[in-house]
Protein backbone atom coordinates (compact mmCIF):
# COMPACT_ATOMS: atom_id res chain seq x y z
CA UNK A 1 0.00 0.00 0.00
CA UNK A 2 2.85 2.31 0.81
CA UNK A 3 4.57 2.14 -2.35
CA UNK A 4 1.09 2.37 -4.37
CA UNK A 5 0.65 5.96 -2.18
CA UNK A 6 4.07 7.14 -3.63
CA UNK A 7 2.53 5.91 -7.49
CA UNK A 8 -0.96 7.30 -6.90
CA UNK A 9 -1.10 9.99 -4.46
CA UNK A 10 -2.63 9.61 -1.31
CA UNK A 11 -6.00 8.05 -0.62
CA UNK A 12 -8.30 9.83 1.47
CA UNK A 13 -11.48 9.49 2.71
CA UNK A 14 -13.94 12.02 4.09
CA UNK A 15 -16.81 10.76 5.64
CA UNK A 16 -19.81 13.19 7.40
CA UNK A 17 -22.47 11.42 9.45
CA UNK A 18 -25.08 12.56 11.66
CA UNK A 19 -25.00 9.83 14.43
CA UNK A 20 -28.09 11.18 16.76
CA UNK A 21 -30.14 7.85 16.28
CA UNK A 22 -26.86 5.55 17.37
CA UNK A 23 -27.18 6.64 20.78
CA UNK A 24 -30.78 6.51 21.35
CA UNK A 25 -30.83 2.51 20.32
CA UNK A 26 -27.09 1.58 20.18
CA UNK A 27 -28.07 -2.14 20.53
CA UNK A 28 -29.37 -2.68 17.10
CA UNK A 29 -27.79 0.39 14.97
CA UNK A 30 -24.45 0.59 16.21
CA UNK A 31 -23.39 -2.88 15.04
CA UNK A 32 -25.09 -1.98 11.95
CA UNK A 33 -23.63 1.34 11.20
CA UNK A 34 -20.23 0.31 11.65
CA UNK A 35 -20.17 -2.88 9.84
CA UNK A 36 -21.16 -0.84 6.80
CA UNK A 37 -19.02 2.13 7.70
CA UNK A 38 -15.79 -0.54 7.90
CA UNK A 39 -17.00 -1.71 4.62
CA UNK A 40 -15.96 1.65 3.04
CA UNK A 41 -12.94 1.61 4.47
CA UNK A 42 -11.94 -1.82 3.19
CA UNK A 43 -13.84 -0.94 -0.33
CA UNK A 44 -11.39 2.48 -0.09
CA UNK A 45 -8.70 1.79 1.54
CA UNK A 46 -7.81 5.58 2.61
CA UNK A 47 -4.21 6.49 3.90
CA UNK A 48 -5.69 9.23 5.66
CA UNK A 49 -9.72 9.20 6.44
CA UNK A 50 -11.32 11.78 8.37
CA UNK A 51 -15.16 11.05 10.04
CA UNK A 52 -17.28 14.24 11.35
CA UNK A 53 -20.08 13.58 13.17
CA UNK A 54 -22.86 15.45 14.33
CA UNK A 55 -25.51 14.84 17.27
CA UNK A 56 -22.78 12.57 19.08
CA UNK A 57 -24.76 11.40 22.21
CA UNK A 58 -27.94 11.88 20.60
CA UNK A 59 -30.96 13.58 21.81
CA UNK A 60 -30.44 12.60 25.38
CA UNK A 61 -27.28 12.97 25.55
CA UNK A 62 -27.61 13.22 29.32
CA UNK A 63 -28.28 9.47 29.50
CA UNK A 64 -25.99 8.52 26.12
CA UNK A 65 -22.61 9.89 26.90
CA UNK A 66 -21.53 6.77 27.91
CA UNK A 67 -22.63 4.80 25.18
CA UNK A 68 -20.04 7.33 22.83
CA UNK A 69 -17.48 6.40 24.78
CA UNK A 70 -18.13 2.85 23.76
CA UNK A 71 -18.44 3.49 20.43
CA UNK A 72 -15.16 5.44 20.12
CA UNK A 73 -13.46 2.55 21.61
CA UNK A 74 -14.85 0.01 19.02
CA UNK A 75 -13.58 2.23 16.50
CA UNK A 76 -10.43 2.65 17.86
CA UNK A 77 -9.35 -1.16 18.60
CA UNK A 78 -11.42 -2.91 15.82
CA UNK A 79 -10.18 -5.34 13.55
CA UNK A 80 -10.95 -3.55 10.57
CA UNK A 81 -9.27 -0.44 11.73
CA UNK A 82 -6.30 -1.72 12.78
CA UNK A 83 -3.36 -1.04 10.04
CA UNK A 84 -4.67 2.68 11.03
CA UNK A 85 -1.97 3.41 13.79
CA UNK A 86 -2.20 6.70 14.68
CA UNK A 87 -5.76 8.98 15.60
CA UNK A 88 -7.05 11.93 16.75
CA UNK A 89 -10.22 11.83 18.18
CA UNK A 90 -11.93 15.05 19.31
CA UNK A 91 -15.98 14.77 21.13
CA UNK A 92 -17.58 17.92 22.48
CA UNK A 93 -18.93 15.80 25.63
CA UNK A 94 -19.50 18.88 27.59
CA UNK A 95 -23.40 19.37 27.69
CA UNK A 96 -23.26 21.24 30.78
CA UNK A 97 -21.52 24.14 29.21
CA UNK A 98 -24.72 24.95 27.10
CA UNK A 99 -22.73 28.06 25.76
CA UNK A 100 -19.92 26.22 24.32
CA UNK A 101 -21.92 22.79 23.95
CA UNK A 102 -21.64 21.52 20.21
CA UNK A 103 -22.42 17.42 19.95
CA UNK A 104 -19.84 17.67 17.11
CA UNK A 105 -16.93 14.70 16.87
CA UNK A 106 -14.47 14.56 15.00
CA UNK A 107 -12.13 11.65 14.54
CA UNK A 108 -8.78 11.17 11.92
CA UNK A 109 -7.30 7.81 11.06
CA UNK A 110 -3.54 7.64 9.81
CA UNK A 111 -2.68 4.04 8.28
CA UNK A 112 0.49 3.03 8.94
CA UNK A 113 2.01 3.48 5.50
CA UNK A 114 1.46 6.99 5.67
CA UNK A 115 4.63 8.54 6.83
CA UNK A 116 4.71 12.67 6.25
CA UNK A 117 1.76 13.78 7.92
CA UNK A 118 1.59 16.90 10.12
CA UNK A 119 -1.29 18.75 12.01
CA UNK A 120 -1.74 22.23 12.81
CA UNK A 121 -1.41 23.92 16.06
CA UNK A 122 -3.56 26.99 15.87
CA UNK A 123 -1.68 28.06 19.03
CA UNK A 124 1.41 28.13 18.41
CA UNK A 125 1.05 28.52 14.79
CA UNK A 126 3.31 25.72 13.70
CA UNK A 127 2.70 22.05 12.48
CA UNK A 128 3.37 19.32 14.75
CA UNK A 129 4.25 15.74 14.14
CA UNK A 130 1.45 13.19 14.59
CA UNK A 131 2.06 10.33 16.58
CA UNK A 132 -0.06 7.84 18.22
CA UNK A 133 -3.57 7.60 19.46
CA UNK A 134 -5.19 10.43 21.29
CA UNK A 135 -8.49 11.09 22.31
CA UNK A 136 -10.00 14.65 23.76
CA UNK A 137 -13.36 15.24 25.31
CA UNK A 138 -15.12 17.49 27.78
CA UNK A 139 -12.87 21.03 27.29
CA UNK A 140 -12.33 20.96 23.95
CA UNK A 141 -11.87 24.91 24.14
CA UNK A 142 -8.58 24.53 25.38
CA UNK A 143 -7.00 22.30 22.58
CA UNK A 144 -4.45 24.39 20.37
CA UNK A 145 -4.81 21.48 17.65
CA UNK A 146 -8.56 22.91 16.66
CA UNK A 147 -10.81 25.72 16.48
CA UNK A 148 -14.27 24.85 17.81
CA UNK A 149 -17.21 27.76 17.69
CA UNK A 150 -21.03 27.44 18.71
CA UNK A 151 -23.10 29.45 17.03
CA UNK A 152 -24.08 32.84 18.37
CA UNK A 153 -27.69 32.48 20.18
CA UNK A 154 -29.63 35.27 18.29
CA UNK A 155 -28.82 32.77 15.42
CA UNK A 156 -31.42 30.89 15.90
CA UNK A 157 -33.18 32.58 18.62
CA UNK A 158 -36.53 29.87 18.60
CA UNK A 159 -34.55 27.11 19.59
CA UNK A 160 -32.85 27.72 23.26
CA UNK A 161 -30.40 25.32 23.44
CA UNK A 162 -29.58 24.90 20.15
CA UNK A 163 -26.21 22.68 19.76
CA UNK A 164 -25.20 23.88 16.16
CA UNK A 165 -21.66 24.99 15.97
CA UNK A 166 -18.19 23.92 13.64
CA UNK A 167 -14.33 22.70 14.30
CA UNK A 168 -11.48 23.18 12.57
CA UNK A 169 -8.19 21.19 12.13
CA UNK A 170 -5.90 21.80 9.91
CA UNK A 171 -3.00 19.05 8.34
CA UNK A 172 -0.24 18.33 6.15
CA UNK A 173 0.00 15.08 3.74
CA UNK A 174 3.32 15.40 1.57
CA UNK A 175 3.89 19.44 1.62
CA UNK A 176 -0.27 19.80 0.97
CA UNK A 177 -2.05 21.61 3.57
CA UNK A 178 -5.41 21.60 3.83
CA UNK A 179 -8.16 22.49 6.46
CA UNK A 180 -10.68 20.08 7.52
CA UNK A 181 -14.34 21.56 9.12
CA UNK A 182 -17.40 19.38 11.06
CA UNK A 183 -20.26 21.71 10.71
CA UNK A 184 -23.62 21.18 11.93
CA UNK A 185 -26.58 24.57 10.80
CA UNK A 186 -29.75 24.95 12.17
CA UNK A 187 -32.79 22.67 11.12
CA UNK A 188 -36.11 23.47 9.92
CA UNK A 189 -38.19 23.80 12.93
CA UNK A 190 -41.26 23.54 11.55
CA UNK A 191 -43.06 22.39 7.87
CA UNK A 192 -45.51 25.14 7.80
CA UNK A 193 -43.09 27.67 8.31
CA UNK A 194 -41.27 26.65 5.67
CA UNK A 195 -43.55 26.52 3.26
CA UNK A 196 -44.71 29.72 3.74
CA UNK A 197 -42.13 31.77 1.78
CA UNK A 198 -39.83 30.60 -0.96
CA UNK A 199 -36.87 30.26 -0.10
CA UNK A 200 -37.85 29.89 3.49
CA UNK A 201 -37.04 31.36 6.55
CA UNK A 202 -34.55 28.61 7.77
CA UNK A 203 -32.70 28.58 4.64
CA UNK A 204 -31.59 32.76 5.23
CA UNK A 205 -30.61 31.39 8.70
CA UNK A 206 -27.92 28.56 7.49
CA UNK A 207 -26.97 30.97 4.73
CA UNK A 208 -26.11 33.67 7.91
CA UNK A 209 -24.24 30.90 9.73
CA UNK A 210 -21.98 29.34 6.54
CA UNK A 211 -21.35 32.34 5.39
CA UNK A 212 -19.97 32.66 9.08
CA UNK A 213 -17.67 30.24 8.79
CA UNK A 214 -16.52 31.16 5.75
CA UNK A 215 -15.46 34.44 6.92
CA UNK A 216 -14.10 32.90 9.80
CA UNK A 217 -11.61 29.99 8.27
CA UNK A 218 -10.35 32.33 5.55
CA UNK A 219 -9.64 35.41 7.84
CA UNK A 220 -6.06 36.98 8.02
CA UNK A 221 -5.26 34.60 11.55
CA UNK A 222 -3.72 32.27 9.40
CA UNK A 223 -2.17 31.26 6.23
CA UNK A 224 -5.40 30.46 3.98
CA UNK A 225 -5.21 26.84 2.62
CA UNK A 226 -7.48 24.91 0.33
CA UNK A 227 -10.62 23.59 2.80
CA UNK A 228 -13.13 21.30 2.54
CA UNK A 229 -15.97 21.46 5.01
CA UNK A 230 -18.57 18.39 6.08
CA UNK A 231 -21.58 17.73 8.36
CA UNK A 232 -24.61 18.52 8.76
CA UNK A 233 -25.75 21.51 6.64
CA UNK A 234 -29.88 21.08 7.00
CA UNK A 235 -30.02 21.81 3.74
CA UNK A 236 -33.69 21.37 2.58
CA UNK A 237 -35.70 21.58 -0.79
CA UNK A 238 -37.51 24.90 -1.17
CA UNK A 239 -40.69 23.43 0.46
CA UNK A 240 -42.73 26.01 -1.16
CA UNK A 241 -41.83 24.76 -4.59
CA UNK A 242 -41.46 21.62 -4.08
CA UNK A 243 -45.45 21.41 -2.70
CA UNK A 244 -46.28 23.14 -5.97
CA UNK A 245 -44.62 20.87 -7.95
CA UNK A 246 -45.73 17.49 -5.59
CA UNK A 247 -49.40 18.90 -5.45
CA UNK A 248 -50.40 20.69 -9.04
CA UNK A 249 -53.45 18.77 -9.60
CA UNK A 250 -54.62 19.31 -5.36
CA UNK A 251 -56.87 21.64 -4.17
CA UNK A 252 -56.13 22.85 0.02
CA UNK A 253 -57.58 22.72 2.97
CA UNK A 254 -56.56 24.72 5.87
CA UNK A 255 -57.05 23.20 9.22
CA UNK A 256 -56.62 25.96 12.00
CA UNK A 257 -56.31 25.49 15.87
CA UNK A 258 -59.50 26.51 17.04
CA UNK A 259 -57.78 28.10 20.62
CA UNK A 260 -55.28 30.15 18.67
CA UNK A 261 -57.00 30.67 14.90
CA UNK A 262 -53.03 29.55 13.91
CA UNK A 263 -52.51 27.22 11.14
CA UNK A 264 -52.44 23.63 12.74
CA UNK A 265 -52.63 21.35 9.59
CA UNK A 266 -52.86 21.70 5.55
CA UNK A 267 -54.46 19.18 3.54
CA UNK A 268 -53.99 18.89 -0.65
CA UNK A 269 -56.78 16.58 -2.11
CA UNK A 270 -56.76 15.42 -5.68
CA UNK A 271 -59.40 17.35 -8.04
CA UNK A 272 -61.05 14.26 -8.94
CA UNK A 273 -60.17 10.63 -8.08
CA UNK A 274 -62.91 10.68 -5.30
CA UNK A 275 -60.56 13.67 -3.56
CA UNK A 276 -58.14 11.55 -2.47
CA UNK A 277 -55.28 12.72 0.03
CA UNK A 278 -51.97 13.73 -1.94
CA UNK A 279 -50.24 15.31 0.93
CA UNK A 280 -50.71 16.17 4.64
CA UNK A 281 -48.36 18.87 6.30
CA UNK A 282 -48.34 19.39 9.66
CA UNK A 283 -45.36 21.03 11.52
CA UNK A 284 -43.60 17.89 12.69
CA UNK A 285 -45.55 15.89 9.48
CA UNK A 286 -44.80 15.66 5.77
CA UNK A 287 -47.03 12.76 4.46
CA UNK A 288 -46.94 12.24 1.18
CA UNK A 289 -48.88 9.65 -0.78
CA UNK A 290 -46.09 8.16 -2.93
CA UNK A 291 -42.18 7.90 -1.66
CA UNK A 292 -40.84 6.81 -4.49
CA UNK A 293 -40.62 9.45 -6.00
CA UNK A 294 -37.84 10.34 -3.66
CA UNK A 295 -35.97 7.15 -4.40
CA UNK A 296 -36.57 6.85 -8.24
CA UNK A 297 -33.27 7.64 -10.02
CA UNK A 298 -31.95 8.61 -6.61
CA UNK A 299 -34.18 11.23 -6.23
CA UNK A 300 -32.29 13.36 -8.43
CA UNK A 301 -35.57 15.04 -10.01
CA UNK A 302 -36.31 17.03 -7.03
CA UNK A 303 -32.44 18.51 -7.36
CA UNK A 304 -33.46 21.28 -8.86
CA UNK A 305 -35.28 22.78 -5.45
CA UNK A 306 -32.19 22.15 -3.32
CA UNK A 307 -31.29 25.94 -3.68
CA UNK A 308 -29.58 26.51 -0.72
CA UNK A 309 -25.63 26.04 -1.56
CA UNK A 310 -26.34 28.08 -4.91
CA UNK A 311 -25.66 31.64 -2.75
CA UNK A 312 -22.12 30.47 -1.84
CA UNK A 313 -21.59 29.49 -5.91
CA UNK A 314 -18.31 31.26 -6.24
CA UNK A 315 -17.38 30.06 -2.46
CA UNK A 316 -17.87 26.34 -2.43
CA UNK A 317 -18.11 23.67 -4.62
CA UNK A 318 -19.27 20.21 -4.90
CA UNK A 319 -19.43 16.91 -7.03
CA UNK A 320 -22.18 15.78 -8.44
CA UNK A 321 -25.00 14.70 -6.32
CA UNK A 322 -26.07 10.95 -7.75
CA UNK A 323 -27.42 9.43 -4.30
CA UNK A 324 -30.94 9.77 -2.78
CA UNK A 325 -31.58 12.74 0.12
CA UNK A 326 -29.73 11.50 2.78
CA UNK A 327 -32.60 12.35 5.43
CA UNK A 328 -35.25 11.78 6.96
CA UNK A 329 -34.43 7.74 6.97
CA UNK A 330 -36.91 5.10 9.46
CA UNK A 331 -35.00 4.38 12.42
CA UNK A 332 -36.79 0.93 12.50
CA UNK A 333 -33.71 -1.29 11.75
CA UNK A 334 -35.65 -3.49 9.41
CA UNK A 335 -36.82 -0.58 7.20
CA UNK A 336 -33.78 0.39 5.34
CA UNK A 337 -34.67 2.48 2.77
CA UNK A 338 -38.19 4.22 3.69
CA UNK A 339 -38.23 7.64 4.98
CA UNK A 340 -40.22 8.83 8.10
CA UNK A 341 -43.19 11.06 6.87
CA UNK A 342 -41.46 13.92 9.49
CA UNK A 343 -39.84 16.27 6.89
CA UNK A 344 -39.39 16.58 3.17
CA UNK A 345 -36.50 14.18 2.70
CA UNK A 346 -33.65 16.39 1.52
CA UNK A 347 -29.89 16.23 1.31
CA UNK A 348 -28.74 17.14 4.91
CA UNK A 349 -25.41 15.81 4.49
CA UNK A 350 -23.05 17.37 2.38
CA UNK A 351 -19.29 17.60 1.41
CA UNK A 352 -18.56 20.52 0.04
CA UNK A 353 -15.15 22.36 -1.08
CA UNK A 354 -13.39 25.76 -1.33
CA UNK A 355 -12.03 26.10 -5.17
CA UNK A 356 -8.23 25.13 -3.95
CA UNK A 357 -9.50 22.33 -2.59
CA UNK A 358 -11.50 20.74 -5.53
CA UNK A 359 -7.83 21.57 -7.87
CA UNK A 360 -5.97 19.25 -5.20
CA UNK A 361 -8.48 16.63 -6.13
CA UNK A 362 -6.64 14.32 -8.78
CA UNK A 363 -9.05 12.10 -11.16
CA UNK A 364 -6.71 10.46 -13.97
CA UNK A 365 -8.83 10.40 -16.96
CA UNK A 366 -8.69 6.88 -17.68
CA UNK A 367 -10.45 6.27 -14.06
CA UNK A 368 -14.08 7.54 -13.75
CA UNK A 369 -13.90 6.11 -10.40
CA UNK A 370 -11.09 7.75 -8.89
CA UNK A 371 -13.62 10.51 -6.94
CA UNK A 372 -16.74 8.98 -5.57
CA UNK A 373 -18.91 11.12 -4.18
CA UNK A 374 -22.15 8.58 -2.50
CA UNK A 375 -23.94 7.78 0.49
CA UNK A 376 -23.10 4.66 3.06
CA UNK A 377 -25.09 1.67 3.64
CA UNK A 378 -27.99 2.92 1.06
CA UNK A 379 -30.13 -0.74 1.95
CA UNK A 380 -29.45 -0.65 5.19
CA UNK A 381 -30.97 1.11 8.49
CA UNK A 382 -27.71 3.43 9.65
CA UNK A 383 -30.44 6.02 11.62
CA UNK A 384 -32.54 8.72 10.02
CA UNK A 385 -29.36 10.46 8.73
CA UNK A 386 -26.98 8.39 5.72
CA UNK A 387 -23.76 9.08 5.98
CA UNK A 388 -22.58 11.07 3.04
CA UNK A 389 -18.66 9.99 1.91
CA UNK A 390 -16.28 11.38 -0.57
CA UNK A 391 -13.20 9.43 -1.82
CA UNK A 392 -10.30 10.37 -3.61
CA UNK A 393 -6.30 11.10 -4.23
CA UNK A 394 -4.50 14.40 -3.16
CA UNK A 395 -1.63 13.71 -6.58
CA UNK A 396 1.93 13.37 -5.23
CA UNK A 397 3.54 17.38 -5.26
CA UNK A 398 0.00 18.52 -5.60
CA UNK A 399 0.48 21.27 -2.35
CA UNK A 400 4.28 22.00 -3.99
CA UNK A 401 4.01 25.52 -4.71
CA UNK A 402 3.65 26.46 -0.72
CA UNK A 403 5.71 23.27 0.20
CA UNK A 404 8.72 25.80 1.53
CA UNK A 405 6.11 27.58 3.51
CA UNK A 406 5.04 24.57 5.03
CA UNK A 407 8.35 23.18 5.97
CA UNK A 408 9.36 25.92 7.94
CA UNK A 409 6.35 25.63 10.25
CA UNK A 410 6.94 22.00 10.61
CA UNK A 411 8.00 20.62 13.74
CA UNK A 412 9.40 17.35 13.54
Amino acid sequence: MAGKAAAQGTGILLVTANVGSLFEDPENLQKTWLREFYQAVHTHKPHFLALHCQEVGGKNYEDSMSHVDTFVKELLSSDAMKDYNRARVYLDENYKSQEHFTALGSCYFLHESLKNIHQFDFKAKKYKKVIGKEIYSDTLESTPMLEKEKFPQEYFPECKWSRKGFIRTRWSIADCAFDLVNIHLFHDASNLIAWETSPSVYSGTRQKALGYVLDRITDQRYEKVPHFIFGDFNFRLDSKLVVESLCSSATMQTIRAADTNEVDKLIFRELDNDRKVVLQLEKKLFDYINQDVFRENNGTLLLEFDKELSVFKDRLHELEISFPPSYPYSEDSSQGKQYMNTRCPAWCDRILLSSSAKELISKPENDEKAVIYDNIGPNVCMGDHKPVFLSFRIAAGAGKPNANKHKCCVVQ
